[in-house]
């Protein structure tokens, strides 16, 4: 019908098209309408938000074409496809004894590693620039455990699916005196901000913090451009009764939950890369490297502590979360002191356990501008 549709209209580019055409298209499309004028701006529209199709009218207001289906109706199509087609899967591997699990991950190593080889030039460049002491020998061995770790990374956190209370507490534990440190900061009624990297399970400290704390966790995260994946994500992430809040909205979020009264403790991953004339310039793992200001920034206006949490992986399949407060008064800190903190505590947690870290990212794609300082630069 549409093909039909499109070539009565294309046959007489002098005309308006007819009601059947537009009746069609509304119907179909709830966004278009019949009023010509209009299709000029939803031209523009459909341009920035990557729509179905492009409708374009000439100067003198009658109908050209229509120009195919927009490129992006594709992609949403098989990335519903390819979401719906996995499904089952995700929820098999995740139903999936450990002792099985850990075998298919064996499995994933050999394919990511050896033969499809993902990422493994930026991860070689990563280590040899951040550990420049070692041989290749003992990079190339950090590298392999790496690779080991992530794939069991990925499966642990599908895992998350389905995974009992009791066997999320006991694969992802509190040190006792973190505990106590997190149940003190909850009856002195103070929110916190936890600070971390990407090493261990950070996804499953978010689950087993959210079944032993007593503050609302809030996760900090940025969407995936896939709908229906980050529609999984969030679905691993508030399993659990924790809650995620976009970068975008952090602030405005922190700020109506203390409005509200809430004893909250909001996640932030501090070592993603910010934008190179916004970040916190130190020496970092051996190089230059821009660090978010926002936890800090945050901090210092809420006044909130900051607790550094740290994720120890004490054997396959089993993590250790430590904490301490970095400052309990952020207000009282010099410019730059909490991102020096917390940039030096996690420096110190890869050095002890390189191989959980996430070396995968470009962490180090900006250079820092030269109009720019930078903090510890004896080092």
């Amino acid at each position: 019908m549409f093909k039909a549709l499109l070539k009565a209209d294309c046959a007489n580019v002098n005309c308006a098209p007819q009601p059947v055409f537009f009746k069609y298209l509304t119907t179909k499309f709830k966004y278009l309408t019949t009023k010509p004028r209009q299709f000029e701006k939803l031209k523009m529209k459909v341009n920035r938000k990557s729509c179905y199709l492009l409708v374009c009218w000439n100067p003198r207001k009658t109908f050209t074409r229509i120009l195919y289906l927009y490129p992006s109706i594709l992609f949403l199509s098989l990335s519903a496809i390819s979401y719906y087609i996995s499904l089952p899967f995700i929820y098999l591997l995740s139903a999936t004894p450990f002792f099985i699990l850990y075998r298919l991950s064996d499995g994933v190593y050999f394919v990511l590693y050896h033969l499809l080889g993902y990422r493994k030039k930026v991860v070689l460049a990563n280590l040899k620039n951040s550990f420049p002491e070692k041989t290749e020998e003992e990079i190339n061995g950090i590298c392999k455990k790496y690779y080991h770790h992530l794939c069991d990374l990925f499966l642990e956190v599908l895992k998350t699916l389905t995974i009992s209370k009791k066997a999320m507490i006991k694969h992802c534990a509190f040190d006792p005196e973190t505990k106590k440190l997190l149940d003190r900061l909850a009856d002195e009624r103070k929110s916190v901000i936890l600070v971390l990297g990407h090493q261990g399970n950070w996804e499953w400290a978010g689950s087993s913090f959210s079944l032993l704390c007593k503050q609302q966790l809030y996760v900090i995260y940025h969407p995936l451009s896939n709908k229906y994946f980050n529609g999984l994500m969030h679905r691993i992430r508030t399993r659990f009764k924790g809650k995620t809040i976009t970068m975008r909205d952090t602030y405005k979020e922190m700020l109506l939950s203390k409005r509200s009264g809430e004893i909250s403790a909001t996640a932030f991953l501090a070592d993603q890369t910010p934008h190179p004339k916004n970040g916190y310039w130190t020496h970092f793992l051996s190089q230059e490297t821009p660090v978010f200001r926002g936890t800090e920034l945050i901090a210092k206006k809420l006044n909130y502590p900051i607790v550094y949490a740290s994720i120890k992986k004490i054997k396959r399949g089993y993590y250790e979360i430590f904490a301490e407060i970095l400052e309990e008064f952020p207000t009282q800190t010099s410019d730059g002191m909490l991102s020096e903190l917390h940039t030096r505590k996690l420096e110190k947690d890869i050095i002890e356990q390189p191989e959980t870290w996430l070396w995968s990212h470009r962490r180090w794609k900006h250079q820092r501008p030269v109009d720019l300082g930078i903090a510890n630069s004896t080092k």
